[in-house]
């Protein structure tokens, strides 16, 4: 995360994939552990403790033998993904959730994830699943790719979600 002045105001650029876009840092910031959360231009879900959420996915890193040395998880709009989407993937469709690996090595993650609020409200309708769970569902799902999970290949879905159903199983059990 690198500190930027621009004007009289100050930035966080959270990564060298978003040199190009600079973030504000809302009031909602929380830095703790080695997880950092942010709502940018979206508002916090009541659910969402960031308290929480940094030991839940410590515990889920963990598990699979990893810790966390830095993550960044911002939350943001439907468009705000779209645009980054365009520009880091070339993919012009709307996503839930885009993982950087910031150089995790030596099961010590390092990344970011960008996750659309928008998406998950409406996979959360479509799924026919509780607002909550899919938030914790998208939020595990970034985190088991830095652990090194995929979901290309139809046997590889299937043991993400085992994974992301394990992981809201997790968090269920701590709260």
């Amino acid at each position: 995360m690198f500190h930027v002045k621009v004007g009289n105001e100050h930035c966080l650029v959270y990564s060298s994939f978003a040199l190009l876009r600079l973030y504000m840092p809302q009031k909602s910031t929380f830095v703790g552990m080695a997880i950092s959360i942010y709502f940018q231009g979206v508002k916090r879900p009541y659910f969402a403790s960031n308290r929480r959420i940094s030991l839940w996915l410590d515990r889920l890193a963990a598990q699979h033998g990893h810790s966390i040395l830095d993550l960044n998880i911002i939350f943001v709009s439907d468009e705000e993904l779209l645009v980054m989407n365009r520009q880091f993937l070339n993919h012009d469709y709307y996503t839930d959730i885009i993982t950087f690996d910031l150089g995790t090595e030596n099961k010590n993650i390092q990344g970011e994830l960008y996750i659309s609020l928008d998406r998950v409200k409406e996979n959360a309708v479509s799924l026919n699943q509780k607002y909550s769970t899919e938030f914790i569902r998208v939020v595990a799902h970034g985190l088991l790719h830095l652990i090194g999970f995929q979901d290309k290949k139809s046997e590889q879905i299937v043991e993400m979600r085992s994974c992301e159903n394990e992981a809201i199983a997790l968090y269920l059990s701590m709260y």
